[in-house]
């Protein structure tokens, strides 16, 4: 069994001051909140979610999320999740250009290689984009955000699973 997390942002509506601060992404200049999917490789079927504010790092919320990891079971992941390949040994991320030199030909090639297996879960996301959970604006509360994306994780699972 192959699991791959992906990650991707929302922009959320602005609020009080007070609590703009929790949801404020410094790098993208405006308030957002955090998903994460782990979907499983072979049927394309969302495992699991966690969501978290805008500032959170993809591998900190790895961390917090607690997933079991099964030794067998490779994990393919962005370059968000650098440290993962040190916790867990079947992880697979891309590697990073050294600073001022350039990336090596099997590099490249290794990078290619798993970027055309992660397409898949790219297609996921589309799916969930399809829903305008990701794309555009979320204009509902914050708090039932996690609870949204479960839903609609659980519709397009069912929607897979009617499918085959």
């Amino acid at each position: 069994m192959e699991s791959d997390g992906g990650g991707c942002r929302r922009n959320g509506n602005r609020t009080s001051p007070k609590k703009q601060k929790r949801y404020y992404s410094g790098k993208q200049k405006c308030h957002t909140m955090k998903a994460q999917l782990l979907v499983e490789y072979e049927t394309g079927q969302v495992i699991c979610t966690a969501v978290d504010k805008g500032k959170m790092h993809d591998f900190k919320l790895l961390k917090r999320s607690r997933l079991p990891f099964v030794s067998s079971q490779l994990c393919l992941a962005d370059r968000g999740y650098q440290g993962f390949a040190k916790r867990h040994a079947a992880a697979c991320t891309p590697t990073k250009k050294p600073r001022k030199q350039p990336l090596p030909k099997a590099e490249k090639q290794h990078n290619r290689a798993l970027a055309r297996l992660r397409v898949r879960v790219e297609h996921v996301i589309r799916r969930f984009k399809i829903f305008r959970i990701f794309s555009g604006r979320y204009r509902n509360r914050r708090k039932r955000f996690g609870l949204r994306l479960n839903l609609i994780a659980g519709l397009l699972n069912y929607e897979l699973s009617r499918a085959s």
